[in-house]
């Protein structure tokens, strides 16, 4: 079959499937005709059949509920990125909630509930957090809702929907836990006073802010999350998704961290510990993990009793340790740190269970040999553990022989009592080890865990993990919070030689080039002198102080001297637009074609090797972008690399692809090069065309994102600059750049161009 008629046969069954799409939604809203496709598009890239089954259900019910269009509308759009946050399985208690409140007099607030939805889940990304928040605004709605004389409810709570609008700003703040604090406190003391509960939970009111900041405390692990993820993959090579689970401050006890097959599960929020900060318990945490997932193997556990169980899970997590500790042995001050050391004989064995006291004090024995036990059979059974760890790494099956010989040598018949010695015995950075064991027959104690699936080693991949920047929204006047998830990944490489190839076709303009950056060089050193601290001795300086020592004078103390250069100091960023609109072709002088891709990478090449040149620091990225969730960010050349062979090879292997989001792309740059140190700081930004997006039909809305981009820019004290290829670019790049751009339209000359413009704009 021809491939016309392939792409019509696809087309027409595609067609065909809207149209069933469309009849099950079965919504006549003109507004929902509009953005039906590109909904649809989305979810089924994100859904399942019966996801996308339950998508159209709610969205019937939606759009049939007498509250207008705003409501299905909403939904039809935010779902699919909430689906890729939360899984799917999330909709049924979503959409039980949306029932409840439509139940109600509160409605009106179905909307904002769905307009915050998509960035509440980012900051709970787990089903346990985002039920907890659900159960949160069901109980505000009861509690907030007027009746008349009690008995139906009439009249809708003031401060609900004002409660969505902020509830992405407040857990940027707070956990879950903290969130239901802030929201008590206001319903118990405005209750009675509409206007100041809405004063309240819109945060204008002083003690709104005052609670807020008392409920602020810990470290959010959605905050650090990008940055232990790739701890995790750098030190480990594991790329497990963290799941963060809710925790109350008082809940006792506490919650534990464990994985399955799921991903790692840690605490949404960690306070400093013992002198540890939070972050530093979060990568221990990590490492003790990582190294089960690594060394553990899971035993069969029917036959062994509940305290034996205890005692072969403490010796496995002493194994694990002790090989973390071999890899990484920087990480026992911290081990050390959260660990409690139990003080021996604080146990009575009369009157209560001391077999948690014991297996304490032995954990901490195989972690610190200052540990001052005298115990004969603990100091008996360390020296055994460590005589089978410098045999090699041993196994999780010979550890429980070594576990299960201790529980047979110190058994007492006070283990028994239902009284236990918890204090000093819990070790908050360990895991559950719920992965250790397997039950050949599962009763209902075990039906809670997952089965063990083996974990194989996990290739790194390609790309980091998301960063979400917000997206200025023009005609709300407000910043979309987290709307942009962007991937940055190295770009592959490719053939170097080609790049040197483009150099040698340009050799008479880079002699040329040669001659003005000898110019702009930065000069000898200058001398600075009468420092107290500097490089060097001054001698001149130093000979005369001593003199004046000697003499009985005050000896002058700056006696050194340090060097500073007279000429630049400056850092750029070349960020490069890779859009699909690259790949087309444009007619040379000399009659032949080349694409502006081709264009770009002379031109580029040529910009680098004049940077080298002046002694510049600089880096190279592009970017292009799939909707606002996939917009990938192409790592080209990072400061602390040389022009070499390694970064040739990446430009040559450029290409071209999707569509043109700049202002998430130079939020992005902008990270990095605010992180530089130098005086001057250049943003040049090489487009072809304007912002725009596959998912967004406003043509203003990414222009006026990308303008409040340079805006922050400038707060920043970072310089952007526009090269545009684009013949219309008047039409809209100084609405986006005001009068720093420059429009190149014989696009044959910006191999040319491009060098000489740099130099004008740091001369």
């Amino acid at each position: 079959m021809p491939d016309s008629d392939r792409k019509d046969n696809d087309s027409a069954a595609w067609r065909q499937s809207l149209d069933a799409y469309r009849a099950a939604l079965a919504c006549g809203f003109p507004q929902v005709g509009e953005v039906f496709d590109d909904c649809m598009h989305d979810a089924l890239t994100v859904l399942s059949p019966a996801g996308v089954s339950a998508y159209l259900d709610t969205g019937r019910f939606l759009g049939g509920m007498g509250r207008g269009v705003e409501p299905v509308l909403t939904f039809l759009e935010e779902w699919p990125p909430i689906a890729r946050t939360l899984g799917e399985e999330a909709l049924p208690a979503i959409a039980a909630t949306i029932r409840e409140l439509s139940k109600s007099p509160n409605a009106k607030a179905i909307t904002p509930f769905l307009q915050t939805l998509a960035a509440v889940a980012r900051r709970l990304p787990s089903r346990p957090q985002i039920q907890r928040y659900l159960d949160l605004t069901l109980e505000f709605a009861a509690r907030t809702t007027g009746s008349i004389h009690g008995i139906h409810q009439t009249f809708a709570s003031p401060g609900l929907p004002e409660f969505f609008a902020q509830a992405p700003t407040l857990l940027d703040n707070l956990a879950i836990a903290g969130l239901r604090t802030w929201v008590d406190y206001g319903i118990r003391n405005y209750h009675q006073h509409p206007e100041r509960q809405r004063d309240y939970f819109s945060l204008r009111s002083a003690d709104s802010r005052a609670v807020l900041q008392r409920e602020r405390h810990g470290t959010l692990l959605v905050d650090h999350e990008r940055l232990l993820d790739l701890y995790l993959r750098a030190l480990w090579h594991d790329s497990a998704q963290l799941v963060p689970y809710p925790t109350d401050g008082e809940q006792s006890p506490p919650a534990t961290p464990y994985y399955d097959a799921g991903g790692i599960r840690l605490p949404d929020v960690l306070d400093e510990q013992h002198g540890v900060s939070a972050i530093d318990c979060y990568r221990a945490m990590l490492a003790h993990i990582a190294g089960h997932r690594r060394w553990s193997q899971p035993m069969f556990a029917d036959n062994i009793s509940p305290m034996q169980r205890l005692a072969v899970e403490v010796f496995e997590d002493s194994r694990i340790e002790a090989l973390v500790l071999r890899r990484y042995p920087g990480l026992r001050r911290t081990f050390l740190a959260l660990h409690p050391a139990p003080v021996e004989g604080d146990c009575d064995p009369q009157n209560t269970s001391c077999l948690r006291h014991r297996l304490a004090m032995l954990s901490r024995a195989l972690l610190d040999a200052a540990h001052g036990y005298h115990d004969a059979e603990l100091r008996k059974f360390v020296g055994h553990f460590h005589e089978t760890m410098a045999a090699g790494d041993s196994s999780s099956e010979e550890i429980a022989t070594l576990a299960l010989a201790y529980i047979a040598r110190t058994r007492c018949q006070s283990d028994q009592l239902a009284k236990v010695h918890f204090a000093d015995t819990e070790i908050a950075y360990r895991d559950d080890n719920r992965h250790l064991w397997r039950f050949h027959e599962r009763s209902d104690d075990e039906e809670m865990f997952d089965e063990h699936r083996p974990t194989a080693e996990v290739a790194e991949p390609d790309r980091l993990p998301p960063r979400h920047y917000p997206e200025w929204d023009y005609q709300s006047e407000s910043y979309r919070p987290d709307w942009v998830s962007l991937y940055e990944s190295l770009h592959p490489a490719g053939n170097a030689a080609d790049i040197d190839r483009l150099l040698e076709k340009h050799a008479a303009l880079a002699r040329r080039l040669k001659r003005l950056l000898d110019l702009l060089k930065p000069q000898e050193k200058q001398r600075i002198r009468y420092q107290e601290d500097g490089s060097e001795l001054d001698l001149d300086v130093a000979i005369r102080s001593l003199i004046d020592f000697k003499g009985g004078a005050t000896a002058d103390p700056r006696i050194n001297m340090s060097h500073r250069s007279s000429g630049r100091n400056l850092a750029v960023f070349l960020l490069l637009d890779l859009s699909q609109s690259l790949a087309d072709k444009v007619k040379l002088a000399s009659g032949g074609e080349q694409s502006i891709l081709e264009l770009s990478q002379e031109a580029v090449s040529l910009l680098a090797w004049s940077i080298e040149q002046l002694g510049d620091p600089f880096a190279i990225a592009g970017f292009h972008s799939d909707t606002r969730h996939d917009v990938r960010y192409l790592h080209l050349k990072g400061y602390s690399e040389r022009w070499g062979d390694l970064v040739k090879g990446r430009l040559a292997a450029m290409q071209a692809g999707y569509s043109t989001r700049m202002g998430a792309a130079m939020r992005h740059a902008a990270h990095y090069l605010a992180a530089q140190k130098a005086e001057k700081k250049l943003l040049l930004v090489l487009t072809d065309g304007q912002p725009a997006d596959v998912d967004v039909h406003d043509d203003r809305l990414l222009i006026e994102d990308a303008r409040k981009s340079v805006e922050e820019l400038d707060q920043q004290g970072i310089f952007s600059y526009c090269i545009s290829l684009d013949r219309k670019a008047d039409e809209y790049v100084s609405d986006i750049f005001g009068r720093r751009y420059s429009v190149i339209d014989r696009v044959e000359r910006l191999p040319e161009r491009l060098p000489e413009l740099f130099m004008a704009l740091t001369r």
